[in-house]
């Protein structure tokens, strides 16, 4: 295998953009057709100096996502942002664990010795406010880049533009929806200790299942308003907030749209809902199985595909039926989703959730409106016809999470695959296909050619080094069960 490493660097040929070109780039005009009165995004580096100039903003949060989701970056002062230097960070930032450790080398992925420097390009149409800082203070998100100015391969936002251009390489775009659930618990220090529901406005956890409780919800309704204001400070619009199945466990909806877009509000949300729960003394947790007595929790993602001329679903017909091409986006997750789960599951505990006595699927079956299936075709008109994958997790980073799921639908529809037939039965204890953990999920993805094709080869050996490394530390760690059972009986 060859070595690649994380830092970026081009191979020979590549073409060079100056670097200076990188704070003055234009992104797409905000929706706002005065930049100034725009809630999140402007168009250019000069409407973004007026704006915060009438904010009077004094800080910037220059953040980018890393393998994990993790905001990464300078706190900068305005001035200094448009007056200094391109901002840099050592690559090593696309190779660090969750644990904040860094991978072994091998025969496939090195580390760059001398850690060189990435060179980080705003994207304007992500410029908003931090509400929740005492002082004002603006966050932007960037995208990695070379010395050269070429994309940083294993950067999340980049992986996720990539899978983005073979869609618009064949004249269409697709748009997502994707539905994030979380639990709120009590603040839990000492990590040796389970987590445990927090307690709302009646003083009491919640113990029982509460599956669209409003009774449930309105416990947390101080909690709740806060999420609200500071969403709508952000330009960050929720299309539905429910009471999921566990205690405490609570489900987001966003709006459909572009799914760069749609993965820069999961990013921001996640922050959103972490900094609103610390104000009303509780945690906020995106783990993908929190507590074992509880439902894991997930991020199902809508999706479907227009025709860039026409606007219309390539999933229907003018008779409103369904195409083949809708057919093959199915079988392509059907194929493929086996292959990208240690994207979809990236941890160690989001397997923990894969369970047959609970709505999370453990299959790759398809059927119309049925939740113990994998893939789900909910029931809609024509134009809103859609697949929902139900399978990612809401550990996942939505960057990666959002590429491999249309990277497996737009596998299926250029090989002009084909599905096996809907199940409408109960599918929760049938054929338990996708990986039960991340070893097994980590070979599937680094042996198929097709995803080191679509995701590249430097992306595919810096993920599976990192994925290794945290099982590894994992690994280390003696559980509980361990000693509960294994101590005085064998």
């Amino acid at each position: 295998m060859p070595v690649y490493r994380p830092n970026g660097l081009p191979c020979p040929g590549q073409s060079a953009k100056p670097l200076e070109l990188l704070v003055t780039a234009e992104t797409p005009a905000s929706e706002s057709e005065n930049p100034l009165d725009s809630l999140r995004g402007v168009p250019d580096v000069d409407a973004a100096r007026d704006w915060l100039n009438a904010r009077n903003i004094q800080d910037i949060e220059c953040i980018v996502p890393d393998l994990a989701g993790v905001a990464r970056g300078k706190m900068m002062p305005t001035g200094k942002f448009f007056s200094g230097p391109v901002m840099t960070m050592p690559a090593s930032i696309f190779a660090q664990t969750i644990s904040g450790d860094y991978p072994d080398d091998d025969d496939w992925f090195q580390h760059n010795p001398i850690d060189g420097d990435l060179y980080f390009k705003p994207d304007y149409s992500t410029l908003t406010t931090v509400p929740w800082e005492s002082d004002p203070t603006a966050q932007l998100i960037h995208d990695a880049v070379t010395r050269q100015g070429d994309p940083v391969e294993t950067a999340p936002r980049n992986v996720l533009k990539r899978v983005l251009k073979l869609y618009e390489d064949k004249g269409w775009e697709p748009v997502v929806a994707p539905e994030i659930e979380f639990y709120l618990v009590r603040p839990n220090t000492d990590p040796d200790y389970p987590l445990e529901p927090p307690r709302g406005r009646s003083g009491r956890p919640e113990v029982g299942r509460q599956s669209y409780s409003i009774s449930a919800l309105n416990e947390f309704d101080d909690l709740i308003d806060d999420i609200y204001d500071l969403s709508e400070q952000q330009g960050l619009e929720i299309d539905t907030m429910i009471h999921e199945e566990g205690a405490a466990q609570m489900e987001i909806n966003l709006r459909h749209g572009h799914p760069l877009a749609l993965a820069d509000q999961v990013f921001l949300f996640k922050r959103t809902i972490r900094e609103a729960a610390l104000r009303h003394e509780m945690y906020a947790t995106f783990m993908s199985k929190p507590m074992s007595n509880q439902p894991g929790s997930a991020m199902h993602i809508h999706q479907s595909v227009v025709d860039k001329e026409t606007g219309l679903n390539i999933f229907a017909d003018e008779n409103g039926d369904e195409t083949p091409a809708f057919l093959s986006f199915i079988a392509g997750h059907q194929r493929f989703l086996p292959r990208v789960t240690c994207i979809m599951a990236p941890f160690v505990n989001s397997y923990r959730r894969f369970s047959k006595t609970s709505t999370a699927p453990v299959n790759v079956y398809w059927g119309y409106d049925n939740r113990t299936v994998g893939l789900r075709v909910p029931y809609s008109n024509a134009q809103a016809r859609r697949l929902e994958n139900r399978v990612p997790g809401s550990d996942v980073n939505p960057y990666l999470a959002i590429a491999a799921s249309l990277a497996c639908g737009y596998l299926g529809m250029v090989h002009g695959l084909k599905p096996d037939s809907p199940k409408s039965d109960d599918c929760s204890e049938r054929s338990k296909s996708l990986p039960r953990g991340l070893p097994e999920a980590l070979a599937k993805f680094e042996k198929s050619e097709e995803m080191i094709e679509v995701f590249g080869e430097q992306f595919v050996a810096t993920y599976r080094a990192i994925k290794y490394e945290e099982f590894e530390t994992f690994m280390s760690v003696i559980s509980p069960w361990e000693r509960e059972y294994l101590l005085l009986n064998v």
